[in-house]
């Protein structure tokens, strides 16, 4: 980043100390954090090639996060910078560029309180709108969240109108993505991914990437040949959350309300994805750049890129609880189901794609134990249509195994997949520790390259978790994960078509990480006893 940015954040940090020492009843807020991560993978996120070696490395998280409120406008924003320890060399070029980047800008603006009375608008107890680059969290994040584990995070640059009205919660959120603003650009049409300057081509040179495209990565299998050069197209294995392919833009509601001890929410998520042609450029001497087109290359282009594929999600969410942890126990229920119509990111029509799950939590003092069970629909092995549902933009981490195989960047089985799960935990004052057991098959049959079925059973996870809370600003994780896959999870992975080369991958995967997070408060003050006289 160039010196001069970085002097402006540095003033800002000292004209809001100073705002703050100026005037003691602002109601300002600075917050740090840190975060450091080191991994040692061997096998996270796919099998591994036998006789494999494991991968280390150490990753770090810095945000600056300001806030300001007041009666009627409440601000936010927040400032990262993420990299890996060594990615850059120890002193680098302004051409080095750098991944310093604004997390969330947003305003929040109330309307309507009925708490206040200097508002004269009334009729609603409370409803507010909020603009800007924000997080989005619902529920238990399983379709939307901020996907925090990830040290980017998840943002939207979105607005949503939120209100509450006896007892009832209600959000209506809108997004729009466009690349530029630039002067000459006609139409909304929009390349979906912060695509790279280069990528390497099928010759495994590094060339420009081309204009307009979203490159498609090799993954085993020739996907469609493209229809203007009839070369094959080499397609990425299905994934979820954004992973190949960004909305255009998207509508959401959400409705929730609590009675007693039951809570419902509904969710409605239409995200919409521009429409494409699978293309390629370049030459057979020379190689080819395979991808997704979604601008056109020139007039003589008869590709048509009007329009959006539109996919709706709706469903609803279940929240009851029982008892109390202090007496016999208690007993939380949740249980959702899902649905989703239209069309997929590729224009596919979707049909028959929905996701359920049930668990139960029983918690007795500092104890509790979660056994629980989940379905992800996916294709048949002879369907034409799309069967497979994705769960949109939440944070999978949570939900199907610390060690990431499922609904991420990595991919996800085209087959769907089932998940019956068990979880414990011990929560103490400053100590939490727990263990996940995950037992993981496809939904749905797969096929191999010799049309044999794939096994469904896919294989086992257990995740180990380890949290101590040092003192108010620092707190230390350990986590270790075991995978025991079958064969079967290089077909579901589409890391293999034949037995041949699913022999080749190592089928017990293992990963560990330790973190730590400083999360100061630069506006905290300690407490001070008073002596009695």
């Amino acid at each position: 980043m160039q010196n001069f940015s970085k002097k402006t954040v540095v003033r800002f940090c000292l004209l809001l100390c100073g705002l703050n020492a100026f005037n003691a009843d602002a109601q300002f807020s600075l917050i740090g954090q840190l975060r450091t991560r080191t991994e040692v993978r061997n096998g996270l996120g796919n099998l591994v090639l036998k006789g494999s070696k494991p991968a280390a490395f150490t990753s770090q998280r810095t945000r600056l996060i300001f806030g300001y409120k007041w009666d009627r406008l409440t601000v936010g924003a927040s400032m990262q910078d993420i990299r890996v320890w060594g990615q850059d060399a120890s002193t680098i070029s302004n051409a080095d560029g750098n991944k310093l980047m604004m997390h969330e800008a947003w305003a929040d603006l109330m309307l309507f309180n009925k708490a206040d009375t200097t508002i004269g608008t009334k009729g609603i107890d409370l409803m507010s709108l909020k603009i800007g680059r924000q997080e989005l969290n619902y529920d238990d994040v399983r379709l939307i969240g901020n996907l925090d584990w990830l040290q980017q995070g998840r943002r939207h640059d979105m607005a949503l109108l939120k209100t509450v009205h006896k007892g009832w919660q209600i959000d209506l959120g809108f997004a729009f993505n466009q690349n530029t603003d630039a002067f000459g650009v006609t139409s909304t049409n929009y390349v979906p991914s912060n695509v790279a300057p280069y990528i390497r081509n099928s010759m495994g040179n590094l060339v420009p990437t081309p204009a307009g495209i979203l490159p498609t990565a090799p993954a085993g299998n020739a996907g469609n040949n493209s229809s203007k050069t009839g070369t094959p197209v080499w397609v990425n294995p299905p994934t979820t959350n954004g992973g190949n392919q960004d909305y255009k833009s998207f509508t959401s509601v959400y409705i929730s309300k609590k009675i007693n001890q039951t809570k419902f929410s509904a969710l409605f998520f239409n995200d919409n994805f521009g429409k494409h042609k699978i293309d390629s450029v370049g030459s057979a001497a020379a190689g080819y750049v395979f991808g997704k087109r979604f601008v056109s290359a020139g007039a003589a282009d008869l590709f048509d890129y009007s329009g959006v594929n539109s996919r709706y999600t709706y469903g609803l969410m279940i929240n009851h609880t029982l008892g109390n942890a202090s007496g016999f126990g208690k007993v939380a229920l949740q249980a959702a189901y899902y649905a989703q119509s239209g069309k997929n990111r590729d224009g596919v029509t979707m049909k028959n794609a929905y996701h359920y799950m049930a668990s139960a939590t029983y918690q007795k003092n500092k104890i509790s134990i979660t056994p629980g069970y989940e379905v992800l629909s996916g294709n048949d092995a002879n369907t034409t249509e799309d069967e497979k549902f994705d769960p949109l933009y939440g944070t999978p981490h949570r939900h199907w195994g610390f060690m990431d195989y499922f609904y991420v960047g990595t991919g996800s089985p085209a087959g769907g997949l089932k998940n019956p799960f068990v979880k414990l935990k011990y929560t103490g004052n400053v100590l939490t520790a727990g263990v996940d057991y995950h037992l993981f098959s496809l939904h749905n049959d797969m096929k191999k390259a010799d049309g044999s079925l794939v096994d469904k059973k896919l294989g086992t996870e257990i995740d180990f978790l380890l949290n101590y809370t040092m003192n108010k600003f620092t707190n230390i994780e350990l986590g270790y994960s075991i995978m025991n896959a079958k064969s079967s999870m290089a077909f579901a992975k589409g890391q293999a078509t034949t037995d041949a080369v699913a022999n080749t991958y190592n089928t017990t995967g293992t990963w560990f990480y330790a973190m730590i997070r400083f999360t100061p408060d630069f506006f905290y003050a300690k407490p001070v006893a008073i002596k009695q006289s």
